[in-house]
């Protein structure tokens, strides 16, 4: 990955409020994800759920005909990479919660896991990486 130095603009900045994530259960998602990031469930209905920590939030819209993406494949549609202390720890707990690890796993090499893929339990691929500090 490669940065650029920053050159004033006009225009209006945004800041991320959320990413909002289709699936089938709502509440189920929420609760898994609550239990990955330690954030707050904000909101648990049949058609809408989110969790949050009070400045950022994941949010989970009901579609059900959603289709997962294919792991590996082109059209992975949209990842969600987390940092914690123990990476293959964590992962390991995530798939008791209910994660699946899909076997091609391209940040493990003989050199050591730099990342793990896991799919969450409606198919949406998420990555645990190491926290630097």
């Amino acid at each position: 990955m490669t940065t650029s130095s920053t050159t004033s603009s006009t225009t209006t900045k945004a800041k991320l409020l959320a990413v909002t994530i289709d699936c089938a259960d709502p509440r189920k998602l929420a609760a898994f994800y609550h239990e990955v990031t330690g954030w707050d469930i904000q909101y648990s209905e049949e058609e809408y759920a989110a969790v949050g920590d009070g400045t950022r939030s994941i949010y989970f819209g009901r579609v059900p005909d959603r289709e997962p993406a294919a792991w590996p494949g082109p059209d992975k549609q949209f990842h969600l990479d987390f940092r914690v202390p123990d990476v293959e720890r964590a992962a390991a707990e995530y798939v008791a919660l209910g994660a699946t690890r899909p076997e091609f796993q391209p940040g493990v090499t003989e050199e050591g896991t730099r990342w793990i893929v896991l799919q969450d339990p409606e198919g949406h691929l998420f990555c645990v990486c190491p926290d630097p500090s």
